[in-house]
């Protein structure tokens, strides 16, 4: 049957027949694939008129409450997803690596929704800048959505993370999706599509999902509109120069397969924690997923001397390597995504094996459990060990599949130079527990690589692997790696937002991103804001308290009471001959204390708790015989969604007498919604 695509609020049939999709495992047809009579205009129109006024509607609390729904739905269903997933050759260990991969971005968005952005349409991004001498010309950066669609071009390799790791950051954002899976694994893409949908869970028009060509889809977008694309470096160079992208300036990221190299250090020679976990990291790597990940290790660079060490050892991880058919428990490595697939890697092993010899693997046989190895997209892993570091072929040729190419390098500054050649990489590796080439290296490397892991005997327990991009680190790369960054917390959902500095007033300013803004008027009607529930407080509410005389006592019982006994604030003398001072000064922290005796209200009520404080900082010194008056104004307001309390940050700032400023800060305080509480 062919796979439906789901545009402009229903389900569509296709056409046309379009491309047959074969069982990776078996060579039988799954289904066929075919976009032929969508309307694309159409497609991108419905995003933009009906998916993102939705989204728009929604604040980032509540987008992010829809991803934690639908992460635990999704999850509910993913013994079906792993079973489909077997069909495009993926064990059920490569199976979780996608599928609950893909869960656990939506969950970490989710999370990070909630906890790091504003109960708000709009964010805020870095401090207030004083662009005016009095204080009331002022500017800062915020962030807004992009009024059209996000649209994901994916690979084959991972139908569920793939999709689900670009569609979270433009969701939460506030960006509507359009996904286009690899013909490859389709099927699997278009169960998760469906179990999406069945949800019910997202806004219309948040999610469409075109299955087979785009057709003239990027004709239609414009320079609101998003265009990620997971694929092959020779793809993305087209879709970068495509006219439209290029002349209305859509905004373009590309996650380009790289020629990604593991380093191991001189020190981890045989024997060693670092050189056991060399050899199983770079065995797994080849292995998991057929070696069919952007992130996989395509070059190990050894030390000259270690070379052969490595080579046996690593023969010897693959040669236990059971290949076949997923459904077999005892299998550890499945098939390639298509037959196609295996002549792309084998035509590519013949360029690297002309330029190396194999130490492990014969890419024209396999022996396979419960499969037939030609029926199925089956190829041995290969392991090749370099003639010549200096021959261009292993740093420019990738064979996309458990084929990794031995390296051996003279000394760390040859290292250096040899990742280098790979023009750009998503991630790389360094595997030693010398800390003097660890920094070296990976400084080195770092101008080529958008992610370096350091693994070594200390972190290797809690270490997630070279090839596991995670939500809250950045995924992408320079050069040939595309030049994009997707993922990395918050970072990818700016990636979908405008930034845009605006110059007001405080007044202004504030009203536009929700902050009460220093210079900004505050109002006191006579009610002390801790006798405010959250429902009752509003932004600019205030307190100014004092003054309250501070004594020398009270700088000489802090001391003696905390311990703190710095010579600042126990000697005149030595107080007398610092530069900063002109003689005894009371702590900082007795300022900050201080001032909390002046504005705290302490009968019970709905400020609950005090979790901390932001921004400290002592500008003036406080001497004894200082008064001190603190004024606190409501800063920030932020829900906590069905919590029975808020968040409050509160400016606080502390002058002297003479209106000096002795400190400045944000206090943070949960408050309850209602008070008293239910």
């Amino acid at each position: 049957m062919p796979l439906r695509s789901y545009v402009q609020g229903s389900w569509f049939t296709p056409t046309a027949e379009g491309a047959p999709v074969y069982d990776a495992v078996t060579g039988e047809q799954v289904a066929t694939v075919s976009s032929d009579g969508a309307d694309m205009a159409g497609v991108v129109a419905y995003g933009r008129g009906t998916g993102g006024p939705a989204l728009r509607e929604l604040n980032f609390h509540q987008r992010a409450a829809m991803l934690k729904a639908l992460g635990g739905h999704l999850r509910d269903h993913r013994d079906e997803l792993y079973a489909l997933s077997v069909r495009t050759g993926a064990t059920l260990g490569d199976s979780k690596f996608d599928v609950d991969g893909g869960f656990g971005v939506l969950l970490a968005y989710a999370s990070k929704g909630k906890r790091e952005l504003p109960a708000d349409t709009v964010l805020v991004e870095g401090a207030v800048e004083q662009l005016g001498r009095g204080g009331q010309f002022v500017g800062q950066h915020i962030l807004t959505p992009l009024r059209g669609v996000a649209v994901q071009v994916n690979a084959f390799n991972f139908p569920v993370w793939g999709p689900l790791e670009k569609f979270a950051p433009a969701f939460l954002a506030g960006v509507p999706s359009v996904v286009k899976p690899a013909t490859a694994t389709a099927f699997l893409t278009a169960r998760l599509v469906e179990l999406i949908v069945e949800s019910g869970l997202l806004p219309e028009g948040a999610l469409q999902f075109v299955c087979g060509g785009v057709g003239d889809l990027f004709d239609h977008l414009t320079d609101q509109d998003l265009l990620s694309f997971t694929g092959s470096a020779s793809t993305a160079q087209r879709l970068r120069t495509h006219p439209t992208v290029v002349g209305r300036a859509v905004r373009f990221n590309a996650e380009a397969d790289s020629l990604n190299c593991s380093i191991l250090g001189p020190d981890a020679v045989a024997g060693t924690p670092e050189f056991d976990l060399y050899i199983k990291q770079l065995v797994n790597e080849m292995t998991v997923k057929a070696g069919q990940k952007c992130t996989a290790i395509r070059r190990a660079l050894i030390p000259e001397s270690l070379v052969g060490d490595v080579a046996e050892a690593a023969a010897a991880g693959l040669a236990k390597v059971t290949i076949g058919n997923p459904a077999d428990e005892s299998v550890r490595m499945g098939a390639l995504a298509s037959l196609d697939q295996r002549e792309e890697v084998r035509r590519s092993l013949k360029s690297l094996l002309s330029v190396g010899t194999a130490v492990f693997g014969d890419p024209e046989h396999v022996d396979v459990v419960g499969a037939d190895a030609e029926r199925g997209a089956f190829i041995s892993p290969v392991l090749i060990r370099a003639d010549d570091p200096e021959r261009a072929e292993p740093h420019e040729v990738e064979a996309f599949g458990p084929v990794s190419t031995l390296i051996g390098y003279r000394d760390a500054a040859q290292a250096v130079e040899l990742a280098a050649r790979g023009q750009g990489s998503l991630v790389g590796s360094v595997v030693s527990a010398d800390t003097d080439f660890v920094r070296h290296v990976v400084l080195g490397v770092a101008p080529w690589h958008g992610r370096l892991l350091v693994l070594d005997r200390d972190d290797a327990p809690e270490s997630t692997g070279h090839g596991s991009p995670l939500p809250a680190l950045v995924h992408g790369g320079p050069g040939r790696a595309g030049g994009g960054e997707e993922m990395g917390g918050l970072r990818g959902i700016a990636h979908h937002m405008q930034r845009t500095a605006v110059q007001a007033s405080p007044k202004v300013l504030g009203a536009i991103t929700g902050r009460w803004v220093r210079g900004a008027s505050r109002q006191d009607d006579g009610v002390h804001p801790f006798r405010k529930s959250l429902a009752e407080l509003e932004i600019g509410d205030s307190l100014t308290a004092g003054p309250r005389l501070v004594t020398s006592e009270d700088v000489a019982h802090f001391a003696e009471f905390t311990g703190d006994t710095f010579y600042a604030h126990t000697d005149a003398e030595a107080a007398a001959a610092n530069p900063f001072f002109d003689g005894i000064v009371a702590h900082g922290y007795l300022v900050v204390s201080l001032a909390a005796g002046l504005f705290v209200d302490p009968d019970p009520g709905p400020v609950l708790a005090n979790y901390g404080i932001d921004d400290l900082r002592f500008l003036t010194p406080v001497y004894p015989g200082d008064e001190l008056t603190v004024t606190l104004t409501c800063k920030a307001i932020t829900p906590r969604g069905d919590a029975a309390h808020g968040e409050v940050r509160w400016d606080a700032e502390i002058t002297k007498q003479d209106g000096s400023v002795a400190a400045q800060y944000d206090v943070l305080t949960m408050v309850a919604n209602t008070w008293p509480l239910p």
